[in-house]
Order: structure tokens, then sequence, then C-alpha cells
């Protein structure tokens, strides 16, 4: 059960045993009415719906990202606010179903009491509702910080197979002497692509700029190794590095594009990396890469693996929020797309 449903389950359920638990009370003392039925359950529908409005209102206005203090400084006004509302709830109510006792019922000393009752309603939802959201968002930290080990222990393996290493330290090898300049600047780059595996924190996400300058340097070495089989477009939109992403994220899409694409090719292939910022304000992320895949043909084990992990990622970090898509164009290229919103991370 997802927890959208999870929580109308909960409030109907709460609800209704809330009305349900008062009608027997009150038929034990004097008997049950169907006035008193229709009084109660409209209190019920009164409870849910103020609470749910209470929620929307949580939700809406970012209270989770809020300092402890200022949260529970805006969730004891909501409580109140609820409260008083509740209370004239009660009175309306009485009065529609003709219970309304105006000498008593609207003593101060009465209303008061009705006040603190509805208000520790109120608060026993709010402290279920907290707990929940903060024991949930724990639970999906634990996945997180699980998949994200996961992940770094994969690419590390990947960056430092043997393949690798051989292909980078031969293409280094052969420009020692023909170039040495360029070797010298070849080796900065490999030492900055291992240094950028070993020492990454296990963040949600970083700059989108250091992801960037790590793909940059994985190309320019592929490069090396491709010679005029591999050509390398950019096209980055300046906003974009404003933004955050998940780490290894983009390197993890790139090196796909070349071990499944590029290095299939006897002639070799393009790689475009662009990036820009749609209207919804999202960060669209897109690798272009000459290949094709090739859904229903066999797969050697690993493959897939890097982009299964990149998909599972985004929803662990943005749930709904951000998007995947892989998928040929024509004949020639596939193209991977990413969304990733500017803020409004699930995890922080």
């Amino acid at each position: 059960m997802n927890k959208k449903r999870l929580y109308w389950v909960l409030q109907i359920v709460g609800w209704s045993a809330f009305a349900l638990i008062n009608l027997l009370f009150v038929s034990l003392a004097r008997g049950i009415t169907a006035v008193q039925i229709g009084a109660y359950f409209s209190l019920a529908l009164f409870y849910l719906s103020s609470t749910h409005a209470f929620r929307y209102a949580i939700k809406e206005y970012g209270w989770f990202n809020l300092p402890i203090t200022r949260l529970i400084a805006n969730s004891l006004m909501g409580l109140v606010l609820l409260s008083l509302m509740n209370t004239v709830a009660q009175v309306l109510i009485n009065l529609a179903f003709d219970t309304l006792n105006i000498y008593e019922d609207l003593r101060p000393l009465v209303i008061l009491v009705n006040v603190f009752i509805s208000f520790l309603y109120y608060a026993l939802w709010g402290m279920m509702y907290f707990l929940f959201h903060f024991l949930d968002n724990y639970n999906t930290s634990l996945k997180y910080q699980a998949k994200i080990n996961e992940i770094k222990l994969n690419h590390l393996r990947s960056q430092l197979n043997p393949h690798f290493i051989f292909n980078a330290l031969n293409s280094v090898r052969a420009l020692v002497d023909e170039n040495p300049v360029k070797a010298k600047s070849a080796i900065t780059q490999l030492s900055n692509i291992l240094r950028y595996s070993l020492v990454m924190d296990n963040k949600t996400v970083i700059n989108f700029e250091d992801e960037f300058n790590t793909v940059k340097d994985y190309l320019n070495l592929e490069k090396i190794r491709f010679e005029e089989r591999l050509i390398i477009n950019y096209d980055i939109e300046e906003r974009a590095y404003k933004y955050k992403i998940p780490p290894m994220m983009l390197q993890t899409i790139v090196e796909n594009a070349i071990k499944h694409g590029i290095s299939n090719l006897l002639k070799g292939g393009k790689v475009e990396v662009r990036c820009a910022i749609g209207d919804d304000d999202k960060l669209f992320i897109y690798v272009k890469n000459s290949g094709q895949l090739k859904p229903n043909g066999p797969k050697k084990k690993s493959e897939g693996h890097g982009i299964n992990n990149t998909v599972q990622r985004l929803k662990l970090i943005y749930g709904n929020k951000a998007s995947f898509k892989i998928y040929n164009s024509g004949n020639e290229f596939v193209i991977t797309e990413i969304k990733i919103p500017k803020q409004s991370l699930t995890l922080e």
C-alpha cells in the first residue's frame, strides 16, 4: 500500500473510530438516537477535513525544512487555531441538529473545556503525523545511504578496473615521447578522476560543476584512446552551474555511453553532453551518443547496472519530481534524458 492510500485509510478509520467510541459512551449513559449519530459523524468529518487542511499547509509551506523551534511554534499555533475552529464547528453542528443548549453549551467554562479537549485530539493527531514523517524520512535515509554506498563501491570498481587503468596508462605512455606536455595533462586528468572517486563524501547531492569537471577529464582521457574515432560536444547553459546533482550520476551516464556505445563501433562516434534549464525551473541533462539500445538482445551481466542504480537514486532522492529516460534516436544514436528539480529534495 502506498503512503497516500495508507494516509487516507488511517484518516477515515481513525476519525470514524472517534465517532463510534463517543457514541458508545453516549449509548451507555442515556441511549442513542439518529440525531446523535449524525452529529458525531459530522464532527468526525470536520476533524478529518481540518487535519487534512493542516497537513496540506505543512507540506505546501515546507514546514519540515524549518528550524525545529520554528516548526514547534508553527505547529502549536496551528493546533490552537484548529481547536478554536473545532469549538465553533461543534456549536454549529449542534445548532444544525437542534441539540444546542444555549444556556449550557455556550457557558465560558464549557467552551474552554471544549477548546482544551479539541486541542488534545489535534495534538495527538499531530504527534502521530510528525512521528510517522520523521520515521519514514529516517527509513528512507537508511535506504539511500545503503544505495549510495553500493553505488560508490560499484563505481570505484568500474573506475579502478584493470581495463580502464591499462588503456589510460597506454594512452599516456604513447604521448610521453611524442607530446610530453599533453602526457602530463593526461596524467593530471587521470589523477583527478581517481581522487574524485576516492575522496568523495557520501553526500546526497554535489555541485554540478564538480561532477561536470570530472566528466570532462574522463572524456579527455577517452579522446586520447579513441583519437579521431571519438567526437565530443558540450553545450552547458550557464545557469546549470547553480544546480546540484547526485554524485557520479552524469559520470555514470557518460561512461555507459562510451562502454556500450562508442567502443562497440569500428568507426567510433559522437558523445554530446547538453544541460539546460526548463520552463519548470528543472535542470535538463541530455547525453547523446552513437550506438543503439538492444532491449531484446542478450545482455552482459553487468550491462545496465549503472543505469538501474541511477534510476533508483533519483527515485530515493527526489521521489516523483525527477525523471529518467533512455531511448534510441533513429538508427544511429542513443539519448539519455534526466530532469532534476532545483530544490525540494526528499532527503536533506
